[in-house]
């Protein structure tokens, strides 16, 4: 079985959109814990467009904050790009809603950990990332790289342990820089210092980079870009579920952010308490009811009654309970907006801080 996942740098259009959004609502926090943001990126070739609602005491410079949050990335765009600002005041039936610790939204979120990596992430996505996590390190310092970049890792499952079939990175370049130049430098200081380890000599992978050619014009300037577009570079690459809810941009009373993130410090949980290799989680919310409408925990493709109580008995799942476990209210967002919001040791709900105690519940 082949199965494939892919990343997308700080560059990407639609990641710029991302770490906007968050800027947004770190800025907001900084000031106001209790800021209240839903806070969308519209990026055209010509324009940088925020929208959505905000509802905090904070006194922000939007278009400051925004240009100093992208200039270095892509100063080109930068320096050319308008700005425009529709935020309005979040609605009262909602604020209403969420002032005794309700739910911000109706949905369902999932969460998903294995022992597969060390990320405890599947190895597709986990790979993938690794490489964008390398070439943002190395791209400020080469000539003729620029931030704009995806990633791709195929892996094959059918051998004994999996097996590299297929690398493919695209990065953006100058004009002025040769294509087997570029092509040698992602492969000699990217691909093989990263994924050397899965490498089989003996069957190696296909290694693509820049398969269709020069990368030249790229970020907004050569498309649009837009909040919340990589869902699935944002959590299992494909491999486990998404509820469907974006991240970026939303404080924590929104549970498709903050709900996805306890989903997975859960799933880390069960993976580290050794209940299983693999689990998937889902929650699922109605709008202004701060207990969840249901819990279900998938282990060997299966809801597993006894994981459950133990999650009941040792997480507070009520949105105020989330943000406090997890430390949501902090300026702690525009550093998930690139690489996965899963499987870095940064992140508060990549930790296993209750685990005994989780332990405990699972064995009573």
């Amino acid at each position: 079985m082949l199965f494939t996942s892919e990343s997308v740098s700080e560059g990407h259009p639609d990641k710029m959109a991302d770490l906007i959004s968050d800027t947004i609502l770190d800025a907001a926090l900084a000031q106001d814990s209790t800021a209240r943001v839903a806070c969308e990126t519209f990026l055209t070739a010509g324009e940088i467009i925020i929208g959505g609602e905000i509802t905090a005491t904070a006194e922000i410079d939007y278009e400051e904050t925004i240009r100093q949050a992208i200039r270095e990335i892509d100063p080109e765009y930068e320096a050319q790009a308008k700005f425009r600002n529709n935020l309005v005041e979040q609605s009262p039936d909602i604020a209403a809603g969420i002032a005794d610790g309700g739910a911000g939204d109706q949905g369902l979120m999932f969460g998903y950990s294995t022992t597969e990596t060390p990320e405890r992430l599947p190895l597709p996505i986990a790979l993938a990332h690794r490489l964008i996590r390398r070439y943002e390190a190395i791209y400020p310092h080469t000539d003729g790289l620029k931030a704009d970049a995806k990633s791709q890792v195929t892996v094959d499952y059918s051998g004994d342990k999996p097996r590299l079939d297929t690398v493919l990175m695209s990065v953006r370049h100058s004009a002025d820089i040769d294509l087997d130049y570029i092509r040698a430098i992602v492969e000699t200081f990217v691909i093989r210092p990263e994924l050397y380890e899965y490498i089989d000599e003996n069957k190696p992978p296909r290694i693509l980079v820049n398969p269709a050619g020069n990368f030249v014009l790229g970020g907004p300037l050569a498309d649009s870009g837009l909040t919340g577009r990589k869902i699935i570079v944002d959590t299992y690459g494909g491999w486990a579920r998404h509820g469907g809810g974006a991240f970026s941009g939303k404080d924590a009373t929104k549970v498709d952010r903050s709900a996805a993130y306890m989903a997975r410090y859960i799933a880390n949980h069960i993976v580290e308490a050794g209940a299983t290799d693999e689990c998937e989680i889902q929650l699922a919310y109605a709008i202004g009811v701060a207990e969840p409408v249901s819990i279900t925990v998938n282990t060997d493709g299966k809801h597993d009654a006894n994981i459950e109580r133990a999650i009941r008995k040792t997480f507070d799942l009520t949105p105020a309970g989330i943000i406090r476990e997890l430390g949501l209210d902090k300026p702690i967002f525009a550093a998930t907006a690139t690489g996965g919001h899963f499987g870095w040791a940064e992140f508060e709900w990549e930790q296993t801080p209750r685990l005994a105690e989780f332990k405990a519940n699972l064995d009573a």
